[in-house]
């Protein structure tokens, strides 16, 4: 079979797009899907996505996310704006979106050149001395370091995301240092890629709320600044938690090829 995919990044966190509305693959075929994500014997991403048709009659799609390794993962952030990029390419939406993914429904819009995504409310922020931990549709450990550009990410990040608590399950791993005012550096180890990657949009919504929590900032809109570019998140914080959270960023086309399955 000749597949026809497409190659979308969000600040440098790359991904293969399939339009599956016609059930061309199934999503049982994990196997193929991280043949399709290896960077040696395939296309190379740090995820998957199928664009199929929706479930519920508001939504205008439903999105299908696989890790690198293949198997279906949780939320991910850059990966729901490079799809509703992809959706407008298709023709399947205008400016606005509606979809499902595994973490409930979500609202996104594109404006100016960049894709705003609703997040998830997030009602508890778990604080220890050493970090947090959050859900922002995937799980987040939260630490702050110094020395951040010299960090070994994929050492340190590894070894929590394999550890207690986390274990089998485990758990995305971001290292953040405080650049000035409302604006952090991060750098994720992520969990299903096993490596650090150059930007992680969970990830980063995970900081700026964190950060918010712990006081590093009172701002509600907080930059964030990854290894493949910045992005933003805006939230409005309300007695039972964070909501209205919105991660703001580009999504951009980068080819479209064909690979024999």
């Amino acid at each position: 079979m000749i597949l026809t995919f497409y190659k979308y990044q969000g600040t440098g966190n790359d991904f293969v797009i399939i339009d599956n509305r016609n059930k061309i693959l199934s999503k049982n075929n994990t196997k193929l899907f991280a043949r399709l994500c290896d960077r040696k014997f395939g296309i190379g991403a740090d995820g998957l996505m199928l664009l199929e048709l929706p479930e519920n009659e508001e939504d205008d799609f439903t999105m299908v996310y696989f890790n690198a390794d293949g198997n279906e993962s949780s939320m991910c952030g850059n990966g729901g704006r490079c799809l509703v990029a992809f959706a407008a390419f298709l023709g399947v939406i205008d400016n606005k979106a509606t979809f499902t993914a595994i973490d409930g429904k979500h609202h996104a819009e594109i404006k100016d050149g960049l894709v705003y995504l609703q997040m998830q409310d997030v009602l508890e922020i778990e604080t220890y001395d050493s970090h947090l931990f959050l859900d922002t549709g995937s799980p987040h450990h939260v630490a702050m370091v110094e020395n951040l550009s010299d960090y070994d990410v994929a050492k340190e990040g590894r070894a929590i995301r394999n550890g207690a608590p986390y274990f089998e399950a485990g758990s995305n791993v971001n290292f953040v240092e405080k650049k000035n005012g409302n604006v952090f550096a991060v750098r994720t180890y992520e969990r299903g890629v096993e490596d650090e990657t150059l930007s992680c949009g969970t990830g980063v919504t995970a900081v700026a709320l964190s950060m918010h929590a712990t006081k590093l900032t009172n701002d509600e809109e907080v930059s964030v600044q990854t290894q493949g570019g910045e992005l933003k998140v805006t939230f409005r914080k309300e007695e039972d938690g964070y909501k209205n959270v919105f991660l703001i960023g580009p999504a951009k086309q980068v080819f479209k090829g064909e690979i024999e399955c």
